[in-house]
C-alpha cells in the first residue's frame, strides 16, 4: 500500500512539475514579445541617426545623398516596464492609411514594418495610431546641435541628455536615452518616453541599463548628415 501510495505522490508531481515548465515559457514570452492589444506600460519614440544607419546600408529612400536627414522616426513602440510586445495581431494596414501616413519615415518600406510589429499592440486603429505617432515625435525638441550637423559631433552621454533637456524643459529624468551601435562608438538612436496620455516620463528601468550599457564609452560619435 505505501509502496502504491508513493507511486501516486511521485506521479502527480511529475504533472505538476511538468504543467509549471509549460506555464513558465508563456510567461516570460508575455514580458518579452507576445501581448494583447493595448496591453503595455508606456510609449517609446524611437529616433534613429540617419548617418549612422545610412554609413552601412544604402537605402535609397533614406540614405539618397543630399538628403541630410539627421534624428528620423523609426517608430512608436509601445513598451512594458520590463519588456516589450510585438505583433499582438493581423489586422491590416489599409493601403489609404498607408499612403497618407508614410511620409513620416525616411524610407516609404518602413511603415509596413512598423504597424504590424508595433502599431498592432498599441490597441489603436492604424490611422489613430500613426497620428499619435507623428504627435509624440513633435513633442521631441531636437537640440540645434544635432539637427543637420555639417561636422561630426562627439558627444558624451551626459552632455547629450542634457542637450535634450534643455531643449525641452521640464523633461523627467530618463525620459530621453541614447543607445550606441559599434561598442559605443557611434550614436544610433535616441528614445523618447511618453505615458499614454502624451505626458513625457522615465523610460523603464531595462532600457535605461540597456542604454547605459550600449553608450559604455567616455563619448560616442554623430557623424555628419549628407
Amino acid at each position: 500500500m505505501k509502496v502504491m501510495q508513493k507511486i501516486v505522490i511521485l506521479a502527480l508531481m511529475g504533472f505538476a512539475c511538468a504543467a509549471q515548465a509549460e506555464r513558465r515559457p508563456q510567461r516570460e514570452r508575455a514580458q518579452t514579445q507576445d501581448g494583447e492589444p493595448g496591453q503595455f506600460d508606456y510609449y517609446a519614440v524611437a529616433l534613429s541617426w540617419s548617418p549612422t544607419f545610412c554609413a552601412k546600408r544604402n537605402d535609397p529612400g533614406q540614405c539618397a545623398s543630399g538628403r541630410q536627414l539627421g534624428f528620423v522616426l523609426h517608430g512608436l513602440w509601445p513598451q512594458y516596464a520590463n519588456g516589450y510586445p510585438q505583433s499582438c495581431s493581423t489586422a491590416p494596414l489599409p493601403a489609404a492609411v498607408r499612403a497618407k501616413y508614410a511620409p513620416l519615415f525616411p524610407s516609404p518600406g518602413l511603415i509596413g514594418h512598423e504597424w504590424p510589429k508595433h502599431g498592432t499592440c498599441s490597441g489603436l486603429e492604424p490611422a489613430a495610431y500613426f497620428e499619435l505617432s507623428a504627435k509624440l515625435k513633435g513633442q521631441v525638441n531636437i537640440p540645434p546641435a544635432y539637427r543637420q550637423p555639417g561636422a561630426p559631433v562627439r558627444a558624451s552621454n551626459a552632455d547629450f541628455v542634457q542637450a535634450f533637456k534643455a531643449a525641452n524643459p521640464g523633461l523627467p529624468a530618463n525620459a530621453l536615452l541614447p543607445f550606441c551601435s559599434d561598442g559605443g562608438r557611434f550614436l544610433q538612436e535616441a528614445h523618447a518616453c511618453f505615458d499614454k496620455g502624451g505626458a513625457a516620463q522615465s523610460c523603464g528601468a531595462k532600457e535605461i541599463r540597456r542604454s547605459a550599457k550600449s553608450c559604455g564609452q567616455d563619448s560616442f560619435l554623430m557623424p555628419s548628415v549628407r
